[in-house]
């Protein structure tokens, strides 16, 4: 098969967002030194209960070895919702879904944000790869005074670098994020107050609030030349009100991951779980839930509610756009699980418990 530039450049978007490829040159990211650990073998991560990620081959398959369905989005899609968030909650806890897999979290006095992206683009380029296909629930300029950001991984749906330097540059925040994607912020923007840490690591974030990072069935480069050589993880939150799951990015696998989350953490008040990103499944179902995955893992961290996210802002893969909130709903009937236990938020709605 002989691949034109043009026909590589058109096809960047879902490359880039599939495979997390920054660009077809080496990653100059520095690269994580650490103790060797069941999970680090001193040169790159893994996943003792995953499996390696995708290969170039088979991305180029998926991209351009036909057969492939994927569907339009609309260019733009207007929200129905806008938040203006109060400058702090206190009592309970108040959540806003931003869109994607980015929320602002409020509690206990603190305003925790979660994978933010305010960018046009999750891509190194302003002109090319996944744009937005709506504006985020939050302008940036309504963000009430942000203390943390939690930061799962280095794919850039999820560590986007100018939004990072935007809440430096305002708020100053704490950015917690796994070992190794500090590197990555520090070399974006010395600014930033990035601290890394290890699975099953326990942060203290003040007013009674701590966040503990959690194994996940995922991966993360930002290069062709980078792949797992910085962490990932997802988030058990401990508010005033109870146990927050946050899971920004996960295959499902045979569920061990949540499974595991249950018997360490105990009772868990909510789980945010990705419902998009999950077609076609010969190549995601390693890396991304569908609808059907995130009810059992639902079932399997034992969480009494979930908020659904990572669906209908960016295209990375290619399933229809409303595809994963209606497969939700069917997911939800079939696993006799009432919809009310499971929700998928547009972007500017809030929920408070």
């Amino acid at each position: 098969m002989i691949l034109t530039r043009r026909k590589l450049l058109a096809s960047f978007g879902g490359l880039a967002a599939a495979a997390g490829l920054s660009a077809f040159w080496a990653s100059r990211m520095t690269n994580y030194t650490g103790p060797v650990s069941d999970h680090f073998d001193g040169k790159t991560f893994f996943d003792p209960d995953g499996v390696p990620p995708k290969t170039l081959g088979e991305v180029l398959r998926w991209q351009f070895g036909g057969g492939r369905n994927r569907h339009a989005w609309p260019d733009w899609v207007e929200n129905e919702h806008a938040d203006t968030p109060p400058p702090h909650v206190d009592s309970g806890v108040r959540l806003s879904y931003v869109g994607h897999a980015s929320w602002l979290i409020q509690t206990a006095g603190q305003n925790i944000l979660i994978d933010p992206v305010w960018s046009d683009r999750v891509s190194p380029f302003s002109f090319a790869g996944p744009k937005r296909h709506n504006a985020p629930g939050i302008a940036f300029e309504k963000l009430p005074d942000i203390h943390t950001v939690l930061v799962s991984h280095g794919h850039y749906d999820h560590l986007d670098l100018p939004t990072l330097s935007r809440l430096t540059a305002k708020f100053n925040p704490r950015v917690i994020t796994p070992l190794g994607n500090d590197v990555t912020m520090g070399s974006g923007d010395s600014a930033i107050r990035a601290e890394a840490f290890d699975w099953h690591d326990r942060v203290e974030l003040g007013g009674g609030l701590a966040v503990t990072l959690v194994p996940t069935r995922h991966w993360t480069a930002r290069g062709l030349f980078d792949r797992n050589k910085s962490l990932w993880a997802s988030f058990v939150l401990e508010t005033p009100a109870g146990k927050i799951y946050i899971v920004c990015d996960s295959g499902y696998g045979d569920g061990i991951h949540f499974r595991r989350v249950r018997e360490a953490h105990g009772a868990l008040r909510l789980a945010i779980l990705p419902i998009g990103a999950y077609e076609p499944r010969w190549f995601m179902q390693d890396q991304h839930m569908n609808p059907e995955d995130a009810v059992k893992a639902l079932a399997d961290c034992g969480a009494q509610q979930a908020l659904a996210h990572h669906h209908s802002t960016f295209q990375l893969t290619d399933e229809a756009i409303d595809a994963p909130t209606t497969a939700l709903d069917v997911a939800l009937d079939a696993a006799g699980v009432a919809r009310q236990r499971f929700v998928a938020l547009k972007p500017g709605q809030v929920v408070e418990i």
